[in-house]
């Protein structure tokens, strides 16, 4: 039995985080209810100023360790997929950490639902989370994908080795890599479950890839997720209907997004009118006439004239502020 591949890997990316931080993840991973031959952790350095390795002591027998050349996140998780042998997949960025409770839920419907390719949860704002679930499915991921929102990133779920293919992350791409790969995936579940356990904790870091906030950074952050969102449409088109379908429900979002932070990160009309004709000519704009959501139908038919954007331009800024 002791041979028998991991139930899970745990594949964690790092870059010059804190080894405080990365012990308190790597003790949430280890007091999970794995016994050591059902879990694999895999540690990705992407080139770190310095080596937490000697700084975690008894912690590194527990682990595998890869130290590459800054290469970002994509290439460190495309490392780490390379490594990894579990029957499951678990990405875990190495500042945040599992939430026990919830995530024993994620690890009895990976044990026990036996065709099911992978488990979407919840994200917790505090450690403080309720220990009640709700469970919808098992469900088609292009089922899920046409009837519910998801989070994109890849940290939200676990999902099975077998049907990630030649899926791979985009090396590259270091704003917006898991919107690109999450709906790929998802389209490759035959059985899905969605639970609203909050089973991951995340930590922004005024550090981290997702806390910089430069003027910068935002417009590649911008840069790289028009890229994303047009290469998601050119998939589309060329998917069977039903998957069609619940990829366009993805990339309407994804645009919405989009035009939302075009505007709170730049706050300029010249750009947002130059960005617009941009996605007119890619097809994704006007937005498609669909009632995906409340917002997303308010938010469509705002951004169908320059009155509309206009008032956007006004608003949302004071009230991204207020947040």
């Amino acid at each position: 039995m002791e041979n028998t591949k991991p139930l899970i890997s745990f594949i964690i990316p790092i870059y010059n985080v804190p080894t405080a931080m990365l012990r308190e993840c790597l003790e949430s991973i280890l007091a999970l209810s794995l016994r050591p031959f059902e879990r694999e952790i895999i540690i990705v350095d992407d080139g770190s100023e310095t080596s937490p390795l000697a700084e975690l002591g008894t912690m590194a027998d527990d682990l595998l360790y890869i130290r590459q050349h800054n290469a970002g996140v994509s290439v460190a998780r495309n490392a780490g997929l390379r490594m990894a042998t579990g029957r499951f997949i678990q990405f875990v960025d190495g500042d945040d950490l599992l939430l026990q409770a919830p995530y024993e839920h994620v690890l009895d419907q990976l044990r026990y639902q036996q065709s099911c390719d992978m488990v979407l949860f919840d994200f917790a704002k505090t450690r403080d989370v309720p220990l009640l679930y709700d469970d919808t499915g098992p469900m088609s991921g292009s089922e899920l994908l046409r009837r519910e929102n998801i989070h994109g990133s890849v940290c939200g779920y676990s999902f099975s080795r077998s049907i990630l293919g030649s899926l791979r992350f985009t090396p590259g791409v270091n704003y917006g890599e898991d919107e690109e790969f999450t709906p790929q995936l998802i389209l490759r579940a035959e059985c899905a479950i969605r639970t609203t356990a909050q089973a991951y904790f995340y930590r922004e870091r005024k550090t981290s890839a997702t806390g910089i906030g430069t003027t910068r950074s935002n417009l590649r952050r911008l840069i790289d997720t028009k890229d994303v969102i047009i290469r998601l449409k050119k998939l589309a088109d060329r998917m069977p209907t039903a998957d069609r379908v619940a990829m366009q429900r993805r990339t309407a979002q994804l645009t919405m997004d989009y035009i939302y932070n075009v505007i709170v990160m730049t706050r300029s009309s010249h750009y947002l009118e130059r960005k617009i004709g941009e996605l007119s000519k890619a097809g994704l704009f006007p937005l498609p006439n669909r009632d995906y959501t409340t917002k997303y139908t308010w938010f469509r038919r705002m951004t169908n004239s320059r009155v509309g954007r206009a008032m956007l331009l006004r608003t949302l800024p004071l009230m991204e502020r207020e947040r």
